[in-house]
């Protein structure tokens, strides 16, 4: 008689974590403005339901991909492109995030190192870096 009070109680779980997880995604892209400041770059307000319809979708398909565990067998050339869309799109979000809240100079002042911004920039760049490269030779295998 327990195991449906708890899988009923799983599925109301499960649910209520997604709708929380997916509702702070969409306010983090609502708040950094990323689907107009694409429009804007590419000079393509036109099109904003496009992107809009692709994030939707492509949070639908990663979610479900992930939920049913699909794997592709497509050789390393998808995978470099795949890999690299996905660095484009983690870049893009870094950057949106830290122009908005302006990270870089707050940080900067505070550690009295407004001289030396860029080579804390680029310290920066190369720690994500060596950790992307040490994710993915080192750790994953």
């Amino acid at each position: 008689m327990t195991a449906p009070i708890s899988l009923g109680l799983n599925l109301l779980l499960g649910i209520a974590g997604g709708i929380a997880v997916g509702g702070g995604v969409i306010a983090l892209f609502v708040v950094l403005d990323i689907v107009p400041r694409l429009a804007q770059l590419t000079s393509s307000y036109h099109r904003v339901h496009w992107y809009e319809g692709a994030m939707v979708g492509g949070s639908l398909i990663g979610t479900v991909s992930d939920f049913w565990n699909w794997q592709l067998e497509a050789g390393p050339l998808v995978e470099l492109g795949v890999g690299l869309l996905d660095g484009i799109f983690i870049g893009m979000l870094a950057a949106a995030l830290t122009e908005v809240l302006n990270v870089l100079p707050i940080l900067a002042k505070r550690l009295h190192m407004t001289h030396y911004l860029f080579g804390l920039l680029m310290a920066m760049v190369c720690g994500k870096v060596a950790g992307s490269l040490f994710d993915w030779f080192v750790y994953r295998y």
